[in-house]
């Protein structure tokens, strides 16, 4: 098979939502459906206890929401489909972020009666910014919801983009029979679900007039179902494929991931409206993934996904040419050409090796510590860097120490590890000692899964204080003199801390004492992100 028909067949999606609207069970259903797994667990099962396949961390099983994201792989009528599960819980936004770097299209879920939510709404201004395709899924429609037309007008007038509903659901609110598919002019009417969503769901296909249908659905809701699609037809949004490529029109899907209610025909829709692996943005221009010379960017690393190896696995998006196992590869941060060894491919925690990849694919590479977030990975004889990676501001800071000053060591490397990943920042107090650091976030949530990460991972079990300090702000003088707490009028003001690279950084609890350092130290600049010298 050529490089461009490998490239064909790809598709990788990130799944986007606010936290608790579906999205780890819509992902576990897609790898059902996908023959990846051959029972689907709800995270909320009480009679098998499963867990979301994609929830790996123990964290994640106790509390029943997702911290990382997830890259999962699987096969499905020749797509070869590579899936990123996204943490919805606001304080996890970054990864989410970061995640969405290494897409071509996102899967955005709603809940039924709650519509789109806060942390929707930044997920999608992100994807928006991007550029990048949506498609919707409106989901839990075994339950009570709001009436499918509003959440249509919803989509459109809160997000701001034009909604096509692919598929319309048949029946009254939360006792749905089927959906009718607008594309195909057919009806699919679901039998009972039995299984409790752990097998796929047996459906019937009728053409849209069949007699027996109307029978089965009642002459009331057929005429109830011909009215709004009437009104579809007349007064809503046309199919349009060019402005569906352009994220500008999201195809929107009605059913339910907990009973596998059209799940199955969002995938094979989304498959086929879904783009290829798309070209990415360096700086020696437009790299397109049909490029024969190999090239890929890091966009997650996590340690630990074997707590019993303490393996470190640095992610990578290939972009162009072929990947091949071993293969010597010219690493942009150190200017050196390093070795890609025991690259894998997962299905959540499960992993094997592998000994190609294309486009469009996530591999996971062993990391011995060389690799960071938006590495760039090219042909020796092609050097380039892809465009940078969005840097995010901490909100919420706080002092972390062991409470073992014995255990210093594997406490440092905690912290070290975790940082690389990026799920913290890290900044060293001045002339406070080095038995304490203070630790950067964007939520208070990621404390809390740093205290436990720490514990289960680490064996070191740390005091954790809260800072009341709310700005962070790196700093520099115009002429090159060097910032101290000495040299800056106001640094008792906050608290003067270095990052990891020793730049200068203050810490203060508002914008009013951020605006009296600004107005008594000339010549200061200031930034919500690292300077570049």
């Amino acid at each position: 098979m050529t490089l461009a028909e490998e490239i064909s067949k790809r598709r990788t999606f990130a799944i986007i939502s606010h936290p608790d609207a579906g999205k780890t069970t819509l992902t576990e259903k897609l790898l059902l459906y996908g023959g990846a797994i051959h029972l689907a667990g709800s995270i909320k099962s009480r009679k098998t206890q499963r867990h979301a396949v994609s929830d790996w961390m123990e964290i994640e099983k106790q509390r029943g929401i997702s911290v990382t994201s997830s890259v999962l792989q699987f096969d499905y009528k020749n797509f070869r489909i590579n899936i990123l599960d996204t943490p919805g819980h606001q304080d996890f936004s970054e990864d989410t972020y970061r995640t969405l770097m290494a897409v071509d299209s996102a899967v955005m879920v709603l809940d039924a009666a709650k519509g789109v939510e806060a942390q929707t709404k930044k997920l999608f201004k992100v994807c928006r910014e991007r550029r990048i395709p949506i498609f919707t899924f409106i989901n839990k429609l075994d339950r009570y919801g709001k009436i499918p037309l509003d959440l249509l007008d919803e989509v459109e007038n809160v997000l701001g983009i034009r909604a096509y509903p692919m598929n319309f659901p048949i029946g009254i609110d939360g006792k749905y029979m089927g959906v009718y598919d607008r594309q195909k002019n057919r009806v699919e009417l679901f039998a009972e679900d039995t299984t409790h969503g752990q097998s796929e769901r047996i459906s019937e296909i009728f053409a849209p007039d069949d007699k027996i249908m109307i029978n089965r659905i009642g002459q009331e809701t057929f005429d109830a179902l011909q009215e709004d699609l009437m009104l579809l037809d007349e007064a809503g949004e046309k199919f349009d494929k060019a402005k569906i490529d352009a994220g500008d029109l999201t195809p929107t899907f009605f059913g339910s991931a907990m009973t596998n209610f059209g799940v199955q025909n969002f995938l094979e829709e989304y498959l086929r409206l879904a783009p290829p692996p798309a070209a990415r943005i360096s700086d020696d221009g437009i790299i397109e993934p049909e490029d024969e010379n190999f090239s890929a960017f890091v966009f997650k690393i996590q340690a630990n996904m074997n707590p019993a190896h303490r393996d470190r696995l640095a992610f990578i998006r290939i972009c162009s040419g072929k990947f091949e196992r071993n293969m010597q590869v010219w690493h942009a941060p150190t200017n050196k050409i390093i070795k890609l060894a025991q690259p894998q491919q997962f299905l959540a925690q499960e992993r094997q090796i592998i000994e190609e990849a294309y486009p469009g694919d996530i591999v996971g590479l062993f990391d011995p510590g060389i690799f960071g977030i938006g590495d760039t990975l090219t042909d020796a004889a092609h050097k380039f860097k892809f465009e940078e990676f969005p840097t995010f501001p901490p909100e919420k800071f706080a002092r972390v120490s062991a409470k073992d000053t014995m255990k210093r060591k594997q406490f440092a490397k905690g912290i070290e590890q975790l940082t690389q990943e990026g799920a913290i920042q890290l900044f060293y107090p001045v002339g406070m000692g080095n038995d304490s650091y203070v630790v950067g976030t964007v939520g208070t949530l990621q404390f809390e899964v740093l205290q436990y990460r720490l514990k289960s991972e680490y064996s070191v079990d740390v005091s954790l204080t809260m800072l009341p300090f709310e700005v962070a702000r790196w700093l520099k003088f115009d002429g090159g003199e060097k910032v101290t707490p000495t040299s800056l009028k106001g640094a008792n003001r906050g608290m003067f801390l270095l990052d990891r690279a020793e730049n200068p950084v203050l810490l203060v609890e508002n914008e009013w004492a951020l605006g009296w350092i600004r107005e008594n130290n000339a010549k200061l600049i200031m930034s919500a992100t690292p300077l570049e010298d």
